[in-house]
Parts: C-alpha cells; structure tokens; sequence
C-alpha cells in the first residue's frame, strides 16, 4: 500500500525548495490529510564508528555494489521520533535560486522557544557565512549536513525531481564528506545527521553514509511542499502532523509562505499542549 509519507514526496517535489519558489497548480487540494504514514521509521539508534573509515576503504567497501531500492521510505531513514513530540527540520538547499535565508522564521522560532534541526548546504554555507555562524552557536539549534552539492545520495546516478544523484561510491563520499568536513570546521564537531538533496537514498549509499557516522534524516511531514505552499496551506497541514512526525520544511525561501504559515499553527500547536523535540545527538 501506497504509505502517505511516499505520496507527499512524489507530489510536492522537494527539490521546489532549492529553486526560485512557486505555487503549487493544485491550490488548497495539495494540502495532505493528517493520516499517519504506515510504520514510518524511527530516529534509529546512533551507529557513530570510533573511527570514520578512510576514503579509500570506504570506496573498497562499495566498490561494485548494485543497490535494489530508492526513495525517501528506507529501512534507516528517520522519519519519526519517540514520545510523541514534533521534531521539526528545516532545510537550505543553497545554489542558484537557494541561498536566501529566512530571518524573520528563525526569529519566529526563537520567540517561541521552539527547537529545530536546520540542514546546511555546503552552497548556502558559502553564500551565507554571518546567519551560519550565528545559527550554529544557538542552542536552540541543531546544524545537519544538507550535501556538498545538493544531490540525492545514489552510487548509480539514480535521479529524483530531475536532479541526478550522486554517480558512484566515490560521489556519494564527497557528496556526504565534502559538506561534513565544512561543518566539523564550524561546529568543532561533525554532524550527528544528514539529510541528502530531494531526501532519496539507495540502500548502498545509506551504509555508505553510517559508515561516516551520520543518521539519514527524512521525514513524515512535508510541511511546505518545498517552499511552494501558501500559508494556509502550510498551517494546516503543521497543525494536523501527526504526534513524532519529523516534519521537513525549507528556510531559504524568506518570500514563500513558510513564515507566515509557522506564524499561524506554532501558537495554535503551543496552545493545545503539543511539544516540539531536537533530533536526538
């Protein structure tokens, strides 16, 4: 059975989030039901090495491996966490049309306290070196690895959206290692998560990933359609997420609708007693 989880990824096209924004053609029909995805993964527990293996064993490691699945859905991928909070995530994807950043959605947050997974693109880290700088030194936050070049983590050139992923092992590592080694510089400390471009993974390229130490990062709700919803849209479809749904939304894009759809659900949710959780370290 189609699970709703891989129905909003096919129909909202996540890659709208790193491009100029714009409206989706089916208005307030694309808002998702509140339904819960069918035994959505859970935030795995962390598989960190005491050492990352080199590139060279990483690329031994793989060498020759055909992959058998694609998609955002994988055994591994997070989509949600215990206890019944909201772990919100918020992506910037960086590059031609990404790299704006959304500070009036950050100050939203702050004013309510509300803790959040930001997903850094090595591009919009380059773009944007003062937000960076700032966002990783509040608590508030937690920085993920959103890829190098923003591509879909394949060993096979696998595409989603139109955006060809990664071509071979050798790829994938730098798509993965490129973008780790700027964050690690920034934090003093590698990122515990990643989150790849349009959110599809295959198999070989997830192993490959957790070799690296870093959990794949997906979703249960798709809160934004990639930077494409209006803030109606956006509100309902927050304030229906279903209690330990990772929701996924883009903060490059200060012109969409994102803000004033946060602005609208956050004191409805805070009102209610819902809670909101960082992913876990």
């Amino acid at each position: 059975m189609t699970t709703r989880r891989t129905v909003l990824a096919a129909a909202l096209a996540l890659a709208a989030g790193c491009a100029a924004p714009r409206r989706t053609p089916d208005g307030p029909s694309a808002v998702p039901s509140a339904a819960p995805p069918s035994a959505p993964p859970s935030v795995p527990p962390s598989t960190v090495p005491v050492a990352a293996p080199s590139r060279e064993e990483v690329l031994a490691r793989y060498a020759g491996q055909a992959p058998r699945q694609w998609g955002t859905d994988l055994p591994g991928v997070a989509a949600t966490v215990p206890g019944g909070a909201l772990a919100l995530t918020f992506d910037a994807c960086g590059g031609p049309g990404g790299n704006g950043y959304d500070a009036d959605l950050i100050a939203l947050l702050r004013r309510h306290r509300v803790p959040a997974a930001l997903f850094l693109n090595a591009r919009w880290i380059d773009a944007n070196p003062g937000p960076t700088a700032e966002l990783a030194a509040d608590p508030l936050f937690t920085i993920g690895n959103h890829g190098t070049a923003h591509r879909p983590l394949s060993v096979t050139g696998r595409q989603a959206y139109g955006i060809t992923g990664t071509a071979d092992p050798a790829a994938a590592y730098e798509e993965v290692a490129g973008n780790r080694a700027k964050l690690t510089a920034l934090l003093g400390r590698p990122p515990a998560w990643f989150r790849s471009g349009t959110a599809h993974y295959d198999e070989v390229a997830l192993h490959l990933l957790g070799d690296l130490g870093e959990r794949a990062a997906g979703f249960a709700v798709n809160a934004d359609g990639g930077a494409t919803f209006t803030p109606a849209q956006v509100a309902a479809t927050l304030t229906t997420a279903p209690p330990g749904s990772i929701v996924i939304s883009h903060f490059n894009h200060p012109t969409s609708g994102t803000t004033p759809g946060y602005a609208q659900a956050l004191p409805r949710l805070l009102d209610t007693g819902r809670t909101f959780t960082p992913l876990p370290p």
